[in-house]
């Protein structure tokens, strides 16, 4: 079986296989509904196409399709993967990946593979996935990433209670510090994110995602415990 977002994709590729001598249950589309189609005719191999294999959630129906019907084969056919993809596509239940521009010969290998218990993967997709893993590309600039290494976690606390709309006076209360301690903490906070006031700062932050990585406060401090170390 064959399905395919791609409903010119799903039946060129069954017709392929049709002219080299493989039974073909079905050629679908959209993949969503792929699970329950799989089910209901048991192929011996389906063959699933994706072209966002590291979104979450993706390969979903091939868990599905594993827990319902074990003994179907799925091969993931999609674009050049991240490792990322490559490990959910198996993760899964998947038998194999296979690139969408491979030769039909190559797609006919995976399926001998999948249908003896194989894994079928190219072993040059494997060697790329490696090669990525070993040597990562660059990420784009996290600019909110990269302000919170800036700060100290006493800071990023401050930062947090700014965005707040707590003043000096609230802050100190609720971090049980003097409130000239206070004042120094976020005179630093205003001077490492380089701005000139507490809205600027809270703006940068909400900007940024700065507030969603830094995580709740903890409010919990007890009446009367003994401050925190500056």
């Amino acid at each position: 079986m064959v399905v395919d977002d791609h409903r010119l994709l799903a039946e060129a590729l069954a017709s392929a296989l049709k002219l080299r001598g493989h039974r073909v249950l079905a050629a679908a589309a959209p993949a969503a509904g792929a699970a329950e189609l799989v089910i209901t005719r048991a192929p011996e191999v389906c063959l699933l196409g994706t072209a966002t294999p590291a979104e979450p959630g993706v390969f979903d129906p091939v868990v599905r399709i594993k827990r319902e019907r074990p003994q179907v084969a799925v091969l993931v056919l999609g674009p050049v993967p991240s490792p990322r993809g490559i490990a959910a596509a198996f993760a899964a239940g998947a038998s194999g990946y296979v690139r969408h521009d491979e030769r039909i010969e190559g797609v006919e290998r995976a399926i001998m593979k999948a249908r003896a218990g194989e894994a079928a993967v190219a072993p040059q997709l494997l060697q790329g996935a490696f090669s990525e893993l070993l040597n990562p590309a660059a990420q784009p600039d996290d600019e909110g990433q990269r302000l919170l290494q800036m700060l100290t976690p006493r800071e990023v606390e401050v930062l947090v209670r700014v965005a707040d709309g707590e003043d000096t006076r609230l802050i100190a209360a609720g971090m049980g510090i003097a409130p000239s301690t206070a004042r120094t903490h976020v005179q630093r906070v205003l001077m490492k994110l380089g701005v000139g006031s507490r809205l600027e700062a809270a703006a940068l932050a909400a900007r940024t995602g700065l507030l969603d990585r830094a995580g709740p406060l903890d409010n919990a401090r007890p009446p009367g415990a003994d401050p925190a170390p500056q």
